[in-house]
Order: C-alpha cells, then sequence, then structure tokens
C-alpha cells in the first residue's frame, strides 16, 4: 500500500479486541496480519516519557508486571490508542505502526526485556523500575 505521493503506508488495524481476561490484547491489521499482545510486553515497553526517557540512556526496564491487566482502551485521533492498565499507568501513546512491530517482533521483544530484567536484578513478578 501507498499514500498519495507514492510512499509505503504503514497497516492500518482493522480489529483491536481485548481478552476477556484483560491480559492480551488481539490487533488485527489490514495487511492480513493479526498480533495477540499480552498486556505485560506491552506495559514494559509503553512508549510513555516514564518508560523510554527522552534518549536511550534514560529508558527504564519496569518489572513486576508478570499479572498486569489492561483496563482501559481509548481511542487517540485517528493514529493511535491510550492503555491504561491496573497499576495505573495510562501515559502510553500506542500508534498503529508502534503496534505492528511489537506484534511482528513481540518473541525478541520480551526475550530482550527478560535479558535487560536479569541485567538489572529485577524480575517479572517483584515491582521495580531501573
Amino acid at each position: 500500500m501507498t499514500d498519495m505521493s507514492g510512499k509505503p503506508q504503514a497497516p492500518w488495524p482493522t480489529e483491536i479486541r481485548l481478552a476477556k481476561d484483560k491480559r492480551t490484547l488481539h490487533v488485527a491489521f489490514d495487511d492480513g496480519s493479526a498480533y495477540a499482545l499480552s498486556a505485560e510486553l506491552l506495559r514494559v515497553l509503553s512508549p510513555s516519557a516514564e518508560v523510554q526517557g527522552h534518549s536511550e540512556a534514560e529508558r527504564k526496564t519496569v518489572g513486576g508486571k508478570r499479572n498486569v491487566q489492561i483496563l482501559s482502551i481509548d481511542a487517540v485521533g485517528n493514529y493511535a490508542i491510550r492503555i491504561g492498565f491496573d497499576d495505573m499507568h495510562s501515559t502510553g501513546i500506542y500508534a498503529w505502526p508502534f503496534l505492528y512491530e511489537t506484534g511482528r517482533n513481540a518473541a525478541k521483544l520480551f526475550e530482550n526485556y527478560l535479558d535487560d530484567l536479569a541485567t538489572k536484578s529485577l524480575d517479572r513478578d517483584t515491582p521495580g523500575m531501573r
């Protein structure tokens, strides 16, 4: 797909659905791809300044989110959603390209997260941030 100028367009979501257990967000895109994104991964990768900082050096690794749940999903214009989690974090704006790339790379991103936890002496069950 391309836009009017001929530039490639990012896939557009066709469905965003929260699982009944509130721990998985299902996202389907118009290119036929579909992903089941865990609330834990979405929370620890939050595109918020609180987690990402303003540079790579400021990025935080968040522990203790194994059982986090999604409480709310709100549209942000026509380009993103804001996700509210049961730990009261709700400042991340998840743009369509972010959700798409997170889905495509979820296994590697989760592996990197586990490595970061180990490196920083954090774990999935004990709250903490470094």
